[in-house]
């Protein structure tokens, strides 16, 4: 079957989805919506309607991003609007079933909002949450809408559109249109993508290699998972187009083998384009042959480097080399090969589908179209999100995250991962883009975004992410093996309140040694979080090393509690959870901390809510 005829078979499989005459029910069953409890939640379902002998089309559908109140369950009733449930556990799934499903009662207070045109007094629309209304969803279309391992839901929301397009173009067609887009690598670099297909195309070889790169080791970042778990066949139809047009006919996903449900998934979709002729040998008859293998990575955070990881398909240790060649002429077994990350790819078929005019009324001059954040941390809405570029750092926090956890003090920002910087409150008004981060010291990366409040010790924090660099070194070259070593040991020492005059100084020189005499990207970017640290929050190094003091009260070694007798209510929350029984007081009385038992673990200081725990 052609394409067309493809589509025409899909649609008329989505409109019983969409025209049911019983209700569909959505639920989000990802690693986010699972560790939450979705399957609990989808179990007591089937248990339900089981019980009630109502007929329903149940649906196991991707992440729409907002993590902070799953599990998620969406329900559409004929003639009834479409309502998105939130926090769904068991009990509530009963309650549900029992006053909408079986009755009229779409029980607003478990409500998140409706979807579509028809609307509910007392639920407002989905997408105008504060969460949702900032954002513009390219990559994230479908996750939350269709069932990820149904490839006629792909197709019926207009997939392979892209590809369709792209096969009745010329291969130099395909790449002045990805570059027209403005499309930039969303793995980090910002690399322009046209331009980087042009590399490879340029080269005559029979044999070309295009790789996904689903190596995602960034610590909280969840953007690519996220993506492959709810809409794999728009990164498999990006592949499509990215190997058509610069002439490859074997690719690669590599993939973490810690994300088993986003390999599952793509073995599923790469199963479903091979059965419907759109993966293999003359493809549709165009004479263009694409296969896809799936190669499963060992976690190793140097692989993300594009020269690791073609060692690591090889067989071989995951180690960088240096640079030219480039891999667009000789990569993977000394092949031209293109290397694209998840979202990149992404985004592909949409670019192709609607045009680059289109993409690029998205975002700023230099940087087109959108990014999807992991937004984490000390922020009230976590979560998947997907923003215009250009959107600044306190849009982000403070509408599409809602402000900071407790209403404390936005103290800063750290994007980018374990290579970006720290970006303090005063720089709130940044415009987040490629050029606007790495002015403010920090990078894009591929989309970690962590939010930081006025309990947070910078020192501390710069020790946490120069120590997961250091670990993750290949230790091929001396600056990063040895470079991250002494920065990290000179850190430890600051925290232990060991600190001295002049390491200050002399963590600045090794940083700018790493940067310039690295091999890669992760010894060049590793110094990111502590240079931009002690250019920002510089009064808080030197409150450790000549003050022996803590500012956040975090660096045990460098604070002592106290309690506020007269903030303290005596409600015993504290005394409860002291593991050492450091805290004393009768009930509605001023308690005491024995500073002699304390550990400093902390726990009062979370726990209080009344800000009766000093730290001195």
């Amino acid at each position: 079957m052609s394409i067309a005829e493809l589509r025409n078979r899909a649609l008329e499989q989505w409109s019983k989805v969409e025209e049911s005459s019983k209700p569909v029910i959505r639920i989000g069953r990802v690693t986010c919506g699972d560790a939450a409890g979705a399957g609990e939640t989808q179990e007591a379902l089937d248990s339900l309607l089981k019980k009630h002998k109502i007929k329903a089309s149940v649906m196991q559908v991707g992440c729409i991003g907002l993590c902070y109140v799953e599990p998620l369950v969406d329900i559409a009733k004929p003639n009834m609007p479409r309502v998105m449930y939130h926090e769904v556990n068991p009990k509530k799934m009963e309650k549900i079933v029992e006053s909408y499903l079986l009755g009229d009662d779409p029980s607003p207070d478990l409500a998140l909002g409706t979807i579509g045109e028809k609307t509910i007094d007392g639920i407002p629309r989905l997408f105008d949450l504060p969460m949702l209304k900032p954002q513009v969803r390219i990559a994230l279309k479908n996750c939350g809408h269709i069932d990820p391992e149904n490839f006629d839901h792909y197709l019926a929301n207009d997939g392979m559109v892209g590809f369709e397009k792209a096969l009745s173009m010329k291969p130099e067609e395909v790449i002045e249109v990805v570059l027209d887009s403005g499309l930039r690598g969303r793995g980090g670099a910002g690399f322009p993508t046209g331009r980087k297909w042009g590399f490879a195309r340029s080269p005559k070889s029979e044999v070309k290699y295009l790789i996904c790169n689903a190596d995602e080791g960034d610590p909280g970042a969840f953007m690519d998972r996220s993506l492959l778990e709810g809409d794999p066949f728009a990164v498999l139809e990006g592949m499509l187009i990215g190997a058509y047009a610069i002439g490859a006919t074997e690719g690669y996903i590599y993939a973490r083998a810690e994300y088993p449900l986003a390999i599952k998934r793509l073995k599923t979709g790469i199963k479903a384009l091979e059965d419907n002729g759109l993966l293999g040998d003359d493809i549709m008859g165009s004479g263009f042959d694409f296969h896809i293998k799936i190669k499963e990575g060992a976690g190793a955070f140097v692989c993300g480097e594009e020269t690791a990881l073609i060692a690591s398909i090889e067989g071989r240790r995951g180690m960088p080399r240096t640079r030219p060649p480039f891999p667009a002429i000789s990569g993977l077994w000394g092949k031209p090969t293109n290397i694209n990350n998840v979202e990149t790819l992404g985004n592909v078929p949409a670019i192709l589908r609607n045009g680059a005019d289109w993409f690029a009324q998205f975002g700023t001059e230099k940087s087109k179209g959108t990014k999807t954040f992991a937004l984490a941390g000390k922020v009230k809405r976590t979560g998947l999100i997907e923003v215009p570029l250009g959107i600044t750092l306190n849009d982000i926090v403070f509408k599409v995250g809602g402000g900071i956890l407790g209403d404390r003090e936005f103290a800063a920002a750290q994007t980018g991962g374990p290579s970006g910087g720290c970006i303090p409150a005063e720089l709130g008004d940044t415009p987040v883009d490629y050029e606007n981060l790495a002015r403010v010291g920090s990078i894009m990366g591929s989309g970690g975004m962590v939010v930081l409040d006025e309990r947070t010790c910078m020192v501390d924090l710069a020790r946490y992410f120069l120590a997961f660099t250091q670990n993750e070194s290949c230790g091929k070259c001396v600056p990063c093996r040895l470079g991250t070593k002494q920065m990290l040991r000179i850190l430890e020492d600051i925290c232990a309140g060991n600190g001295k005059e002049g390491d200050i100084q002399l963590l600045e020189e090794i940083g700018t040694t790493v940067k310039v005499a690295s091999l890669c990207g992760l010894g060049q970017t590793a110094p990111n979080p502590v240079v931009t640290t002690v250019k920002y929050f510089r009064d808080q190094y030197e409150a450790h090393i000549y003050d022996h003091k803590c500012p956040a009260g975090v660096c045990k070694n460098l604070v002592t509690y106290f309690i506020d007798a007269k903030k303290c209510t005596g409600c015993g929350a504290c005394l409860k959870r002291c593991p050492t029984d450091a805290i004393t007081g009768e009930k509605k009385k001023p308690h005491v901390i024995d500073v002699e038992l304390c550990i400093r673990c902390g726990l009062c200081y979370d726990r209080c809510k009344f800000d009766a725990i000093i730290v001195k």
